[in-house]
């Protein structure tokens, strides 16, 4: 059987976030985030669990760096936590902060990895939540300059940017359904944190230019393909309005093209911010890549009775630990769907990964499902490579098992496995697995 290469310069990369593996979050003069208010309200997560400790990245950091280069991982996405370096979101920099990223960086160079830095992945400065937070039409201004700050002490090394990690879910989960922070369940809400967010990003893209430096800024975004369930025309376009809704278009038609997406417009119109329009043209700014998240796909119906008229039907796939159905060819879907849509510089997978109930037996942890799982997923990658698509690296998700956000510590996504009591970590096959894909650079 012939071996699936992929191009000499293809970025084979882990990824992590901030809240879910450093621990530790009011260390040495950090504010505290949303997340942090969050996890620790009653009934908001499973068994109250909370990133206080999580994989205590903060401290064993080196050793964690050291395990990748191990690995042969060729590159590193991670986010700065906001309010390590602005405890109130603003104003007083905490230089303690600013410092462990500064040595994260540093470590990652000496190791031979690409550090990928996301600068946003949730975790706002809860001071700046007290004023509004994402609906606060100021924290374009507020994230603008954060971002500013950063690139500044970090740009000399750093060479790739991502502004916004899945700002679906941002607005989403967090702003309509309530299931992340903040909490809150306001359509109105969701949709302003959208636009508002889609402004940050742009004024980010703007202080990354000014500064002048050698590096790529982008963004990331969430998507589960949508399939519709039939050919008839309601459950067409009920897939198509569920594509631009929960997918790519919400954000990247703004930034390419400036202007929603149309088909949503239809359903949705009235819950976008009042004058909307007027930031369209400076939300439309040229960036460098587009981050690509994917880890699942949706069978979806019409439903008039429904939000936005969607219903997703069960299609009776096999599915994750996280109750996600395994649809592989959806990756290709969303891959060539921006490609072609869009024509972006170049695309990157920056998260792609499954839960499953891993355990340790004598000293090994052998996950196979989770290997079969990214086997198939690199196949639908590198068939998108072959048609077109300008992929250039692939970050699995995620480096190690970690607090997965209200799901608490209840799912392992990691290629290493932690063992929260000792913080020992152990390498699961899976990771021999990856390492060895690096090694050769090609699936067989």
């Amino acid at each position: 059987m012939e071996k699936m290469e992929f191009p000499k310069d293809f970025l084979w990369g882990v990824a992590t976030a901030s809240y879910q593996i450093e621990g530790f979050p009011l260390a040495d003069g950090a504010g505290q985030s949303i997340w942090h208010r969050f996890s620790h309200t009653p009934n908001t997560t499973y068994k109250g669990d909370t990133g206080d400790v999580a994989c205590d990245h903060y401290h064993h950091y080196k050793e964690d760096v050291a395990m990748m280069k191990e690995l042969g991982v060729k590159a590193y996405r991670f986010s700065i936590a906001w309010p390590r370096v602005f405890p109130n979101g603003k104003g007083k920099i905490n230089l303690k902060g600013i410092d462990f990223y500064d040595r994260l960086v540093d470590e990652l160079m000496n190791a031979g990895i690409e550090p990928f830095v996301t600068l946003y992945h949730w975790d706002l400065p809860a001071a700046l939540q007290d004023e509004g937070g994402w609906m606060n039409r100021d924290v374009a201004n507020w994230f603008a300059d954060y971002a500013d700050y950063v690139f500044q002490k970090l740009g000399d090394r750093v060479k790739h940017w991502i502004t916004l990690n899945e700002p679906w879910v941002t607005a989403f989960m967090g702003h309509m359904l309530g299931i992340h922070a903040p909490g809150m369940k306001d359509v109105y809400a969701a949709f302003k944190v959208v636009h508002n967010q889609l402004r940050a990003h742009s004024k980010a893209v703007d202080a990354f230019r000014a500064e002048n430096l050698d590096g790529k800024i982008g963004i990331t975004l969430s998507n589960r393909s949508q399939s519709p369930v039939s050919q008839n025309e309601a459950d067409l376009m009920a897939a198509q309005i569920a594509h631009e809704q929960i997918n790519y278009p919400l954000f990247l038609n703004p930034i390419f093209k400036g202007e929603y997406p149309k088909h949503l417009l239809v359903v949705a119109r009235d819950y976008f911010p009042a004058g909307y329009e007027h930031d369209m043209d400076d939300i439309k700014k040229s960036i460098d890549f587009v981050g690509i998240n994917y880890y699942s796909g949706s069978l979806v119906k019409s439903d008039p009775k429904a939000t936005f008229g969607i219903r997703t039907l069960d299609r009776g796939l096999e599915k994750t630990d996280m109750g996600w159905e395994i649809y592989p060819q959806g990756l290709y879907e969303i891959l060539t769907g921006v490609q072609d849509t869009y024509n972006p510089k170049e695309v990157f997978i920056t998260e792609n990964g499954a839960a499953f109930k891993d355990s340790v037996i004598t000293g090994e942890v052998h996950d196979q499902k989770r290997i079969g799982y990214l086997k198939a997923h690199f196949k639908e990658a590198h068939k998108a490579l072959m048609d077109g698509v300008k992929l250039k690296g692939y970050f699995v998700w995620s480096l190690m098992d970690n607090y997965e956000w209200a799901e608490g510590y209840s799912k392992r996504f990691g290629i290493v496995y932690i063992d929260y009591k000792t913080q020992k970590r152990t390498i699961k096959d899976s990771a021999k697995w990856y390492s060895n894909i690096i090694l050769k650079n090609a699936i067989d």
